[in-house]
């Protein structure tokens, strides 16, 4: 044990942790293993990483207090989409937040999933985080504007549905890109061509590997690349070239996708500095990666086989949590000056003017669970914290964009301390805002460089709380609440209490004095989520459960067209008006 723990030490695995009631929790040997030597496959030793620049911060806007819209993209409805929100849709957002005198507009990770299994929507569990998904591609946008009259009446049959129904959805506008490409390789003018081969030459390798792990996953019917033969399991850089040679048609399509996608999300980034929004797109950074993924297999030396991101047994999920997700290996983000974290952020950064990243407190220690244990069976990993924290400010003042973190949970012992040290901005949500009494926290006790919200895609709606419905729904699907229904009657008393002062008319039990609350915290950015500006019951997503809640699937019940003329839409940004935050033209 002498030997296993001096290794476990070496490669940055720490012996136990302490759970939230401030219990030691020992690991157990089989687990420090498996660990250990999953850090050090293929390593001679752990990496010596460089000295942090300690002489900057991450960028940090034009220091005005602002607020913005949060907004599932795939959960927007409106005239003219496929059934999914989209591109088109985020420019008329863009133009609501404008004309509502926000100066943000946040959204879900738009990461590339993987077409082939459009049913595993969760954007938090994506194929490449380094690219985006095609499925919000704006179909009728494309070469101002394509026609597929053959398509019409299945286009008008999924719009009209209450879940979005990816596999209908991925059906149709699969189909109808293709059409788009073939007529692109026909038709497409020098301006295009240049366009796109310069696109191309941009994002170089990654963009390269990226289309060929489609072709590839299409050749080998979506299994995963584990399972697929040599060379295509591991190529190396020739084996990529002569696919690209040998199915340059096929590379070919995938490559043309992102370009549209990236064309349509750069024209949104357009939109926002032309109206004003001072901040613009704020968009969301997952974790880690489906392990039988594209940046998986195109990065096997950095990311991690074998090992999943999690979290230890806590109050309210006691067994633990196992999400499934792939991380980078502390010991190899040194490699080139920390060149595969800088292209993740380069990615995430090409079009937005904030970046969160979920569940930030990574960048310190992530607890890793190995493949095949339960979720109670993993150790907290060290990182290169520091180091991570410089390559983020750089990455962030090249970018000009604004760098958050969710840190939500256990937070270790001064990580938010050296984090607001490097410029990197939290993230405060009222719901969890609490003095020990079990009282609201007041605005002044709000920092200045944070995003205030009052609930997260993973917590119930306004609505819901304040009903406790959401409670109720959980006990009907067999999931545990973790709150017992005096517990939440006692915390909705105690929210009437807090939220009295700054009610006005509507009183405590709308909305409105909830945004009047956040629009008077020193919090440089809030959001409201756009769930809550349409009076929604149900939560986006319910941790924890797969079939049992339509997770990531549930249109907003109103169309995009008219979010302004909802009652409590207009009254929440009356409140930021009155608290200074608007910004009419």
């Amino acid at each position: 044990m002498d030997d296993l723990a001096q290794a476990a030490r070496r490669w940055g695995v720490e012996p136990g942790y302490y759970d939230i009631s401030g219990h030691w929790h020992g690991i157990a040997e089989p687990t420090l293993r498996e660990i250990v030597d999953a850090l050090s496959k293929g390593r001679s030793g752990p990496a010596a990483l460089p000295a942090a620049n300690l002489e900057q911060r991450a960028f940090q806007g034009d220091g005005d207090r602002v607020w913005g819209l949060a907004v599932q993209l795939y959960a927007v409805r409106s005239t003219r989409n496929w059934g999914i929100g989209d591109f088109g849709d985020l420019r008329t957002i863009v133009k609501i937040a404008a004309d509502s005198g926000a100066s943000v507009v946040g959204l879900n990770p738009l990461h590339a999933l993987f077409l082939d299994r459009p049913a595993m929507a969760s954007p938090y569990a994506p194929n490449s985080r380094l690219f985006l998904n095609p499925l919000y591609i704006a179909v009728d946008a494309i070469d101002d504007g394509h026609d597929f009259p053959q398509l019409a009446d299945e286009v008008a049959a999924v719009r009209g549905t209450d879940l979005v129904d990816y596999r209908r959805v991925a059906q149709l506008k699969v189909a109808a890109l293709r059409l788009a490409y073939d007529r692109f390789l026909l038709r497409r003018s020098d301006e295009e061509t240049a366009g796109f081969e310069e696109f191309r030459a941009v994002r170089g390798d990654s963009l390269r590997r990226f289309a060929c792990f489609e072709a590839l996953r299409a050749r080998f019917g979506g299994t995963s690349w584990r399972d697929w033969p040599q060379p295509w399991s591991n190529p190396d850089q020739d084996v990529i070239e002569e696919l690209r040679r040998t199915a340059s048609r096929e590379c070919g399509f995938f490559e043309f996708l992102q370009w549209v996608a990236d064309r349509q999300l750069a024209q949104c980034r357009q939109d926002a500095a032309d109206r004003g929004l001072s901040v613009g797109l704020y968009l969301d950074l997952a974790v880690g990666v489906d392990p039988a993924g594209a940046d998986a297999w195109a990065n096997q030396d950095a990311v991690l086989a074998g090992l999943s991101i999690g979290a230890p047994p806590d109050d309210f999920t006691p067994s633990g949590q196992n999400w499934g997700l792939a991380p980078f290996n502390p010991h190899s983000l040194a490699d080139n000056n920390f060149a595969t974290m800088r292209q993740l952020l380069s990615s995430a950064m090409r079009h937005a003017g904030a970046v969160r990243l979920d569940h930030v407190l990574g960048l310190m220690r992530l607890f890793l669970v190995p493949e095949g244990a339960s979720a109670a069976q993993g150790a907290y990993v060290r990182f290169p914290f520091e180091q991570l924290l410089c390559v983020i400010a750089d990455e962030s003042n090249k970018h000009r964009c604004i760098f958050i973190g969710e840190d939500l949970g256990t937070v270790p012992d001064g990580f938010r301390e050296t984090s607001a040290r490097w410029g990197v901005w939290t993230y405060r949500v009222m719901m969890f805002e609490r003095r020990q009494d079990g009282g609201f926290k007041p605005p002044s006790d709000y920092p200045a460089e944070a995003v205030a919200t009052f609930n997260t895609h993973d917590l119930p709606t306004f609505r819901g709380w304040m009903s406790g419905k959401d409670l109720s729904a959980k006990r009907a699907i067999g999931v545990d609440p973790g709150e017992t229904d005096d517990a939440r009657r006692r915390s909705q008393t105690e929210l009437r209490r807090t939220l009295g002062p700054v009610a006005g008319d509507n009183g405590p039990e709308h909305f409105a004095a909830a945004a009047g609350f956040l629009a008077a915290t020193p919090s440089r950015i809030v959001t409201v989520a756009i769930e809550d500006l349409l009076d929604v019951v149900e939560q986006v997503n319910v941790p924890g459960t797969v079939d049992q809640h339509p997770n990531w699937r549930r249109k907003l019940p109103v169309m995009v067209e008219n979010w302004p003329e909802q009652p409590i839409f207009c009254a929440a940004v009356a409140a930021f008006d009155h608290a200074g935050r608007g910004r009419r033209r």
